[in-house]
């Protein structure tokens, strides 16, 4: 089963597993839609995803669970009013503490390569705020909190904006060097009228913590 964070009569916010699709391959294979029923916990319709997560990364994912609260979440991702924090490993170290990268998106293909997202002028307005949590053999743990939400946009701007991309990125980095693209969505907070916002945190993943990274809510704590 996969893990609850966050549950009530309008939401559901899950820890996904690294590795885990939102939506089915087209070569087959498990995705997300295999634990839906699962997830249904006495309601009768599935769960359905409001935002999307890359298959590597893990960590909080929203669920709505009727139609309403799917409009209404989606609109609040919308309009930028949900707050995420996201943790990633950078595959070095960089000089700077903390800072904002406005890196504008756009996507490209080619036959070679597939597609990709990459920095251009005329591309989609993308921002993200970041800071360095820690330092380990070499790596660097860093909070990311983006402020809008492209396709990549974390991995671009770590690549592109600090010049060191996550570690274990196939697209963006160097393929192979971990098993999985280190990021992970540690925190998500949905605002609501009327009522207390959905907000969950999903634990540090163990292939972080075997990287020598302490969790650092818990460090906090």
């Amino acid at each position: 089963m996969i893990p609850i964070l966050f549950e009530d009569g309008e939401a559901l916010v899950i820890d996904k597993p690294a590795g885990l699709p939102i939506e089915r391959p087209r070569a087959g294979g498990p995705a997300l839609e295999d634990h839906l029923s699962d997830l249904r916990l006495g309601f009768r319709r599935d769960p359905v995803p409001v935002h999307r997560l890359d298959t590597d990364t893990s960590g909080c994912l929203l669920l709505a669970r009727n139609p309403k609260a799917l409009v209404r979440f989606s609109r609040a991702f919308e309009e930028r009013l949900v707050e995420k924090r996201y943790l990633g490993i950078l595959g070095g170290t960089i000089e700077t503490q903390a800072g904002t990268i406005e890196l504008a998106l756009s996507k490209i293909s080619s036959a070679e390569k597939g597609w990709r997202m990459i920095p251009a002028r005329k591309g989609k307005a993308a921002v993200t705020h970041w800071r360095t949590l820690a330092v380990a053999g070499g790596l660097t743990l860093i909070e990311f909190r983006p402020e809008t939400g492209r396709t990549h946009q974390i991995r671009v701007h770590a690549a592109f904006g600090l010049g060191v991309p996550l570690l274990g990125d196939p697209v963006y980095g160097q393929k192979g060097s971990a098993p999985r693209t280190m990021l992970h969505a540690a925190g998500l907070s949905v605002p609501r009228d009327g009522k207390p916002p959905v907000a969950a945190h999903a634990p540090m993943a163990q292939d972080f913590a075997a990287l020598g990274f302490a969790d650092p809510l818990e460090s906090d704590g």
